[in-house]
């Protein structure tokens, strides 16, 4: 049903390109019905313009635009384009040849790409940025998204000359390529990913509430990292069709993964959106600004689809009312307090409060802000430690409760900040269980917000309403690990909305599902972290969980070191490249230049003298705007019809008609997906559902341990078949065990249903080898022998037979008890050092 549906939408969608390739000039009501997504640039540069040349993915339909210099003001561009008039290909080359023929010089052709990033300028000429190559990593609605892999700056000027050396526009722009654009820097041509999917399908589906951010097609400017690059365009004095020529990119992690339900696919896609807004380098960015941006501000989305059909529209319901829709976000961020570190007091420098505001005005501004994106309730997670000997991340605490008190008694009561504070580190040093606490968190606060999920009309289409805010000190290694907590439990909720999984499921830890989730918020730790601290996580969910604890503590201890190292050397660099890139610095000769500032806080806070007079109110820091529900009420007559002029050219974006693509180059075929747990002998029983333990179970008869009553003569019986079959010789058994029988009906002096060990026939080899090794003679065979117990020689392996029966026997039944370790010693002559034996046994008092 699914290709069937993809497919008619996809006829129909390349009748429409058909008919548009055989058309060169329509009126201009006609042309927006018609606008081509551009994927393809060509650059040609003349003496005095240069001409970008777009095209659709085929390369079939062409438009083009002009960037030229005035002659007056050389700061000042000039951009021009006919954006209702397309070209075929046979009109392209004739217009071409006609520039090439009538401009002095000719053009010439520059550089090719797949997207546009815009103009920047240092000191005196203008580049541009191209992206020229880049790879697919997830897929939205048939939409692709894509990560940048290398880009390019071309000067606008053909006589361009290369800056002299130790020069201002050198020493620019050589900070500027610091910054490098190819690694986890994201873009897409017809998906916003600046905005959540609640937010893009709400503003399509035209509901009219009183939410301003459903009413707008915006791009989210918090989540725009190229704004200042896209400025000279958009102020551009000529009306151009800015965001169909050059793509909007955010900066943080896109990952997405196939899970096959037998067969039925689940996509499962994590975006996380890091904020331009206070951004910076770990110890250079630390709490929040005078306008209640906060540092390493990151919002994750956890988007679940089925992909039954693919769209986001569905054929019997209509336009985006594709029900197999859901997400759910959550948002970390600094503490909105002034604090700060000196780097210079590395490995761990004393937090240190600023400024102490006792009203807290730019927390007040950071909370109403998120008011304001998400709506009530606020509920914050603080993971950072409660007590210390010396006061440290304890002293910040205290400051952040005692904001969070004053703000919440002005709040009307249903709207308060919700406040849980777990010092999860005391927990994992302690060993205790730190992942029950977190859940139970997780699942009251998702039953408060709820999540989204798309109905089949506006009536039926739920939404989230609140956030989950979650900080520890760095907001890396602790918040991601209660972040991963927070999405397993709300995949949970999606699953159940999506009727994948029955009411009251729970999924396991171990399941495939859980260990690709695990995966991609592995890989999504490590790349927030690598942006903001320098290295990978120090701690991950197995070092919480307690898996691998050898080389998790080696891999945390490397991280550490490779963290300490970026924070000493490197940050000062990448915070001023990040400065230049995103125009917190725009350079002027009549200021301090880049580097000869000694810090950047004038460049991150507004202290303007004229605004000193605008007080705000202490009491009434939020906008009850922002607090009222109906902001995420639908109007009973609103309606979900497609504007006049859309036209979503999904099927064509992604299935590419009349173009030959084979399955193993097709994002969609080589996606990460649970099919790589499956076996490839198809002759195992093997279960297929993602949604079961794989954890080794200890018993092939499913017998628990636990359940085992006081039947010592069971694991007698147990050891005798194990010595047998090491001493290589027969056994007789009488009747397999029933895979219905419970060890509570095995009586202690039955013998039915067990391995029958033959007396064997001792001989002399035999003898000495019951005399070489240990004495089994009380569960083998009876019979005394004349051993000097001083003269026995032992070894290492003979605990062979040792942890075999420790790990096959309840606390209470265990025929070796701890005190065996020091009698084996003593007979030995060994080391207990030299023994290889399980932490968990606990040998060592």
């Amino acid at each position: 049903m699914a290709q069937t549906q993809d497919s008619q939408e996809g006829q129909d969608q390349d009748e429409d390109e058909d008919q548009e390739e055989e058309e060169e000039e329509e009126p201009e009501d006609q042309a927006n019905n018609k606008r081509i997504i551009l994927q393809r640039f060509t650059v040609y540069n003349s003496k005095t313009t240069m001409y970008i040349v777009g095209s659709n993915a085929k390369e079939s339909l062409f438009r083009i635009m002009e960037i030229g210099i005035e002659e007056e003001d050389e700061s000042k561009l000039v951009i021009i384009e006919d954006k209702n008039y397309f070209y075929t290909r046979k009109d392209m080359v004739e217009l071409l040849n006609g520039l090439n023929e009538s401009i002095e010089g000719g053009i010439h052709k520059i550089v090719h790409g797949f997207g546009l990033l815009g103009l920047i300028r240092f000191t005196k000429c203008y580049y541009l940025s191209i992206i020229t190559k880049c790879s697919q990593v997830a897929i939205l609605g048939g939409h692709f998204i894509y990560h940048i892999d290398e880009t390019k700056l071309i000067p606008i000027e053909i006589n361009y000359k290369k800056p002299e050396k130790y020069s201002d526009e050198e020493r620019l722009l050589s900070i500027f390529k610091y910054l490098d654009l190819s690694k986890t820097f994201y873009f897409s041509y017809a998906y916003d990913i600046t905005n959540s999917l609640q937010t893009n399908f709400m503003r399509n589906k035209q509901a009219y509430t009183e939410n301003d951010l459903f009413n707008s097609f915006d791009h989210n400017e918090r989540f725009v990292w190229n704004n200042l690059l896209l400025k000279p365009i958009i102020e551009n004095n000529h009306e151009i069709t800015t965001y169909e020529w050059f793509q909007p990119i955010i900066h943080g992690f896109i990952d997405q993964a196939n899970i096959s339900i037998y067969g039925r696919k689940l996509y499962i896609t994590i975006i996380a959106r890091r904020s331009h807004h206070f951004a910076g380098a770990r110890f250079l960015k630390r709490g929040v600004n005078d306008t209640g941006n906060v540092a390493n501000e990151i919002e994750t989305e956890q988007i679940v689809s089925d992909m039954l059909t693919s769209s986001f529209h569905d054929c019997k319901y209509g336009f985006y009312n594709n029900p197999r829709y859901t997400s759910f976000v959550q948002h970390r961020g600094s503490i909105p307090l002034y604090w700060t570190q000196d780097l210079n007091k590395l490995p761990k420098p004393p937090i240190e409060i600023n400024l102490i505001d006792p009203y807290y005005q730019s927390s007040a501004k950071h909370f109403n802000n998120l008011f304001h994106r998400y709506g009530s309730p606020i509920i914050i997670l603080n993971l950072i430690k409660q007590k210390e000997r010396q006061p440290r991340e304890s002293k910040l605490n205290v400051h952040f409760m005692n904001c969070i008190r004053y703000l919440d008694q002005f709040l009307p009561e249903e709207h308060k900040l919700q406040y849980y504070s777990f010092d999860m580190s005391k927990h994992s040093k302690k060993n205790l269980d730190v992942i029950t606490p977190l859940q139970r968190i997780a699942q009251k606060s998702i039953s408060q917000i709820g999540f989204f999920h798309n109905g089949v009309d506006l009536q039926t289409t739920k939404l989230q309403h609140g956030i989950i805010r979650t900080n520890c000190i760095d907001c890396l290694d602790r918040t991601n690990a209660a972040q991963f907590i927070i999405c397993k439990e709300a995949l949970v909720y999606q699953l159940q909305a999506l009727k994948i999984i029955p009411p009251h499921k729970t999924l396991d830890y171990d399941s495939d599902l859980i260990n690709i989730l695990t995966e991609i918020f592995h890989d999504h730790g490590d790349t927030i972290a690598i942006q903001y601290g320098g290295s990978n996580l120090v701690n991950t969910m197995d070092s919480y969980r307690r898996i691998n604890q050898w080389s998790s503590h080696t891999r945390d201890m490397l991280n550490s070191i490779k963290r300490m190292y970026s924070n000493s050397f490197m940050d000062q660099i990448r915070q001023d490249a990040i400065n230049l890139f995103l125009g917190n610095y725009v350079y002027s000769a009549s200021k301090p230049k880049l580097w000869e500032l000694s810090n950047d806080f004038s460049l991150h806070n507004e202290r303007d003298v004229e605004n000193l007079r605008l007080k705000p109110s202490y009491i009434h820091w939020f906008n009850e705007d922002y607090l009222s529900s109906s902001r995420f009420e639908i109007k009973s007559d609103a309606k979900s019809d497609p504007p006049a002029d859309y036209n979503d050219r999904w099927f064509n974006e992604c299935y590419l008609p009349r173009k030959f693509q084979s399955l193993n180059r097709m994002f969609q075929f080589n996606m990460n997906s649970n099919s790589r747990y499956f076996p490839s002998n198809q002759d195992l029983v093997f279960d297929y559902s993602p949604f079961e333990s794989r954890k080794h179970k200890p018993d092939e008869t499913n017998i628990e341990l636990k359940d085992l009553p006081n039947n010592v003569k069971y694991h007698q019986k147990k050891i005798k078949k194990f010595i047998s079959n090491k001493l290589g010789y027969k056994e007789t058994s009488q009747q397999p065990i029933e895979t219905e029988t419970t060890l509570s009906t095995i009586s202690e002096d039955s013998n039915e249903n067990y391995p029958v060990v033959t007396n064997p026939q001792l001989d002399t080899a035999d003898e000495k080898l019951y005399k070489s090794q240990w004495d089994y003679s009380f569960n083998i065979h009876h019979q005394e022998y004349d051993i000097n117990l001083r003269n026995i020689k032992t070894s290492l392996d003979d605990l062979d037979l040792y942890k075999y029966s420790l790990t096959n026997a309840d606390e209470d039944n265990q025929i070796f008890n701890a005190q065996d370790l020091k009698l084996y010693s003593e007979y030995s002559g060994g080391d207990e050092n030299r023994i290889d034996l399980n932490t968990v046994n606990n040998y060592f008092f």
